[in-house]
């Protein structure tokens, strides 16, 4: 979700999409392109409700995807849901107030280990062996978990990561806290190729000239490096500027670029996709601390805040999303339309540093939501199916997708789930934040309902079932056999 540093509330309407603030504003009188996109009717084997919004909390589904199980939220992490990750037999889910470690050997029937109070949104998070990490995009008054909102006018204020020793699940161990320009509003884990160490690509964004530690221009990304076994040493060790002659200048209805939002690595391929508010970017990351510009694209039509990334398996191609109205708006309806708040699939052509990204279409879900229901493109996943390029994916209140994009110009939905607005009569934000693929089941974390379990039953995908990954951080994108 984006945020903002300015202190601002959201009261949106059914008759007034303009009240989101100038994103929102501004989408409705942009022209759509003429890029190719999915036909806006149900897909075979899924029930057509392009034409039916269901009702307050009413849930609806394609016959071969279905719920399993719902863990509702539980107090003190009663605060907004955010970001997954996973180890063995164990989700960890993010949460404004803090995490949760739930124990999943059992999908159908998932239990709460430990929940940790620790707050500073939006706790994005990320596992790797016995560490925890956790971003704090929010000025606090200090470091500890029992800290305070406080100005980010301050010098004082801190925002950064935070380091969890979770080899107990039962519990967890705050061991470090590491400062960053600007907080860490997502953060990418990169292994290091001696396996003793650990990378933390920090995003972040949003400068202004009275924020002392997140002062403009703000081109660059942190990189934090933990020791594995002595993560109370982890550091900033470099902090590369991306744009060294500037990103994207932005427009009305397009978020100019002033740093990252999220980056997704694909360690194996040396490679990261990088979705930087006005521009999408394409690196090498072959030194870990030095990751390089390969290519960078723009859309200057449809495309108002580049939120997050997503390779397929061969590294061939990249799904970036755009987070049109910041996540708090109704962009899933016929005055959007289906080229904003979408995601773009983008070819990867040539080689080496003359490997360009090539835009080939639009995806949107294809079905209409309600103008109480905020629904754009959000976080997804890749399933490890062998031979074609399928992803399940988040749309808050526009619920969960499964597509497949193995033809690049012409992605196609094959299931999806989706419950009923919170509200009938106004904009209340809530959904599915995250929807990710894990050993044989999709979890989803809720915004409002807490952590959903779906079962995907699909002859075109049964072979995601052969893979089994001991721990998925999913902007850690992992490889798969294929073919």
């Amino acid at each position: 979700m984006t945020s903002f540093r300015t202190l601002r509330a959201r009261r949106l309407t059914t008759v007034s999409l303009a009240a989101a603030g100038l994103l929102l504003a501004s989408v409705a009188t942009a022209t759509p392109g003429s890029a190719g996109v999915a036909a806006r009717s149900a897909p075979s084997g899924t029930v057509d409700t392009a034409n039916t919004i269901p009702g307050v909390d009413e849930i609806v589904s394609s016959p071969n995807l279905r719920q399993i199980a719902n863990l509702p939220k539980q107090a003190p992490l009663d605060a907004t849901n955010s970001d997954l990750a996973f180890q063995g037999r164990y989700a960890f889910a993010g949460n404004y107030n803090g995490f949760v470690i739930y124990d999943i050997s059992r999908p159908s029937a998932p239990s709460v280990v430990s929940q940790v109070y620790c707050p500073g949104s939006q706790n994005d998070i990320s596992v790797h062996g016995d560490l925890l990490f956790l971003s704090t995009d929010s000025s606090r008054s200090d470091d500890s978990c029992n800290s305070t909102s406080a100005p980010a006018t301050e010098k004082a204020s801190w925002e950064g990561i935070k380091v969890f020793d979770i080899s107990d699940k039962a519990n967890p161990r705050y061991v470090k806290a590491v400062e960053t320009a600007c907080g860490s509003h997502t953060h990418t884990l990169v292994p290091g190729k001696d396996r003793k160490t650990v990378y933390l690509y920090v995003s972040s964004y949003s400068p202004r000239a009275e924020f002392p530690d997140c002062q403009p221009p703000h081109d660059s990304i942190s990189i934090v490096k933990v020791p594995v076994k002595s993560p109370t040493d982890a550091a900033v060790v470099a902090s590369p500027n991306l744009f060294p002659d500037g990103g994207y200048e932005g427009r009305p209805g397009g978020s100019a670029t002033t740093g990252c939002h999220d980056i997704t690595a694909y360690p194996e391929k040396n490679l990261a996709a990088g979705a930087c508010m006005g521009d999408g970017i394409l690196m090498d990351i072959s030194n870990r601390e030095a990751p390089r510009l390969i290519n960078r694209v723009r859309d200057t039509v449809n495309f108002a805040f580049w939120h997050s990334a997503t390779f397929n398996n061969a590294g061939t191609k990249v799904v970036f999303t755009d987070e049109l109205g910041g996540g708090g708006a109704a962009t899933c309806n016929e005055a959007i339309g289906p080229e904003r708040g979408a995601d773009a699939i983008y070819d990867i052509t040539g080689r080496g540093d003359a490997r360009k990204m090539v835009f080939r279409s639009y995806y949107k879900i294809p079905r209409m939501n309600a103008d109480t229901e905020n629904c754009v493109a959000h976080n997804g996943s890749l399933i490890p199916v062998l031979g074609r390029d399928i992803m399940v994916q988040a749309w808050y209140q526009g619920g969960i997708s499964v597509w497949d994009f193995t033809d690049s110009a012409n992605p196609k939905e094959i299931a999806f789930w989706e419950r009923g607005p919170l509200s009938a009569d106004r904009l209340v934000g809530g959904g599915t934040w995250s929807a990710y693929y894990y050993n044989g089941y999709i979890y989803s974390n809720d915004m409002v309902k807490g952590l959903d379990v779906l079962k995907l039953t699909d002859w075109r995908t049964w072979s995601a079932n052969l893979v089994r990954y001991r721990e998925l951080n999913v902007q850690t994108q992992p490889s798969y056999l294929s073919w």
